[in-house]
């Protein structure tokens, strides 16, 4: 693993992801939720963590893939309902 969870080089873990990028998300496109998915990767990997136990009997933990599509799914439909705040408003009256 490189550290960078699916992220561009040079592109900081911790780092928000750019507003332009929401808004594109919010419209639809797909290359900015994609962004947006991979930024939140981790973190739904983490919520997808689930006790699992092998053939044997043994305890071990891996991602349930069916929360993890769940998770995505409803990342999705949230950017897709996000009202951003108009770009187009003028600063104040002229």
């Amino acid at each position: 693993m490189n550290g960078t969870n699916g992220n561009e080089p040079g592109y900081p873990e911790k780092a928000l992801v750019p507003y332009p990028v929401i808004l594109a998300a919010t419209k639809g496109d797909p290359d900015a939720m994609k962004i947006v998915l991979q930024h939140f990767s981790g973190y739904i990997a983490r919520l997808s963590m689930r006790k699992l136990y092998d053939e044997r009997g043994n305890v071990y933990f891996g991602v349930d893939h069916d929360i993890r599509e769940r998770l995505q799914a409803k990342l999705m439909m949230a950017v897709l309902t996000f009202k951003a705040p108009s770009q187009n408003k003028k600063a104040g009256p002229d």
